[in-house]
């Protein structure tokens, strides 16, 4: 994406609680609430070349910036939510402008379901991190952690789509920090969930399953957001690796 503020866009109340949700989780991002004149302020940050985020029906944004279109490689990326934040439409600029990844971590953020309507062929291949670390693991030592995976895998830091963990370190301070300071959504999934996926794991570990009720946090971690994030289907790209504080997998949809 372009290096302009993202505006995120609520019509209603119950889209505004969610817009409000999005923006403290965007770097760089301002919220408009019912804006007046509507249609001329979407317009003018559209051809801007700002981001935006339309919380409203889709026929809304359309016939909103339909005037103002101008083609594929020049439009900014466009994503459609719905006020509860159950589906994430990239509308315009898919590939060129980059929506259908942004889409595809939006709805990784939210737990909600990707609508890609773009040729497969044209969709890139997403790289979910997971990693498991021992309570108030240093963000320094997961970061470290992280690179040496990435440099394994011969991928690097604007590649990854988001970091990821079970629920029961959604407030772990180390993973929030690393997730903030790479600019990564942070996501956190339940041993439910995280189970559904136990016969991928490269190694299944008794240890970790009588200690949180899951055979391995990273790499079923990373399954899980690759999944949500791509075509619902997903492989390890690098099995788990660990330190004595952590661990982590990268996973890829496929």
């Amino acid at each position: 994406m372009n290096n302009k503020a993202i505006k995120i866009v609520a019509l209603t109340e119950a889209g505004l609680i969610l817009a409000k949700a999005l923006q403290a989780q965007t770097v760089d991002s301002e919220l408009w609430f019912k804006p007046k004149p509507f249609s001329e302020k979407v317009q003018q940050a559209f051809s801007a070349g700002c981001p935006l985020i339309l919380i409203c029906a889709t026929g809304i944004a359309v016939r909103t910036l339909a005037p103002v279109l101008n083609n594929k490689h020049d439009d900014p990326p466009v994503l459609v939510l719905d006020e509860l934040g159950d589906f994430v439409i990239p509308l315009l600029s898919g590939h060129e402008g980059g929506a259908n990844q942004w889409a595809s971590e939006v709805a990784l953020q939210l737990g909600a379901q990707l609508v890609m309507t773009t040729a497969k062929s044209y969709v890139k291949t997403v790289y979910s991190v997971g990693m498991g670390c021992e309570r108030n693991c240093t963000e320094a030592h997961l970061r470290e952690l992280l690179e040496t995976c990435l440099r394994q895998a011969n991928l690097d830091l604007k590649q990854v789509g988001s970091i990821n963990s079970i629920d029961i370190k959604h407030d772990e301070k180390g993973l929030i920090d690393l997730a903030k300071s790479i600019q990564k959504p942070y996501a956190t999934f339940d041993k439910e969930t995280l189970s559904t996926v136990e016969d991928q794991l490269s190694v299944k570990s008794d240890y970790v399953f009588n200690t949180v009720g899951v055979y391995g946090v990273a790499e079923s971690a990373a399954l899980i957001a690759a999944q949500r994030a791509g075509q619902g289907k997903a492989k390890l790209l690098l099995t788990k690796q660990k330190t004595g504080k952590a661990t982590c997998a990268i996973a890829l949809s496929v």
